[in-house]
Order: C-alpha cells, then structure tokens, then sequence
C-alpha cells in the first residue's frame, strides 16, 4: 500500500523548511508535486523529504541551482551520480581552505595595524 501524498506544509514540517521554501524549489522543478488536492494544495510524495534534504545539503556548498538541478535529474534517472557528489564537496571544501588563508591573512593585516596604531590625540568617543 503507497503512502498517502503530503500537503505542502506536511512536506515543510518534515523536512525543517519553510512553506515558502519547499513551494521555491517545487516551482523551480527541483522538486515534483504528485498532484493537487480537491482544494487545490500542491500534493507530495513522502519520498520528497529525502530529495530536499539532499537539495539543503547541497545548497549548504552552495552548489547553484542548475548544477543542484542536474544531480536530481541524474540520481531520479536511477544513474549514481556519487562522482559528482564527491567532485561538488571536494570543490566546497577547497574554496573554504582559500577563504579561511583569506580570512587569516587579513586578520593578521587588521591585527598589525591595531598593534601599531597611534592615537591622534583628537576627541575620544563614548
């Protein structure tokens, strides 16, 4: 026996997300409806939890929505796409290694010019 679909905001309630959220990316084509209710609420499949929790990881690296879009296709196309997964977290985790030298590198110039500041003997605030 299927599990009976889900109205939108059962959809959000499981999955952590906003209504909002959840009708962005259904609108976007990331995610499917599995119809309308006789009132007209957009109906999901529960197995629609699980694809928004891979679309929320995956936004967490910033993987941009066509790229985000091709990965669902691929994997709902029953190819593994695990390659580019793992392609998509090496990418992320090398772009924070640059930001955090970044990051570092600047905190070491704000914290030589703090060291070497000199009052200007002008009004003090607060």
């Amino acid at each position: 026996m299927d599990a009976p679909a889900l109205r939108i905001g059962q959809v959000a309630q499981a999955s952590g997300l906003p209504v909002k959220t959840v009708r962005f990316y259904s609108d976007e084509g990331l995610i499917h409806t599995a119809g309308r209710s006789i009132g007209g609420y957009r109906l999901f499949d529960p197995g629609v939890v699980a694809e928004l929790e891979l679309i929320r990881a995956l936004r967490a690296m910033d993987v941009p929505l066509p790229e985000l879009r091709r990965i669902l296709d691929v994997r709902r196309s029953g190819h593994c796409n695990c390659t580019t997964l793992k392609h998509n977290i090496e990418t992320r985790i090398a772009s924070i290694d640059h930001r955090l030298e970044e990051l570092s590198a600047m905190k070491g110039e704000l914290t030589q010019l703090l060291n070497s500041w000199q009052d200007c003997g002008g009004i003090k605030e607060g």
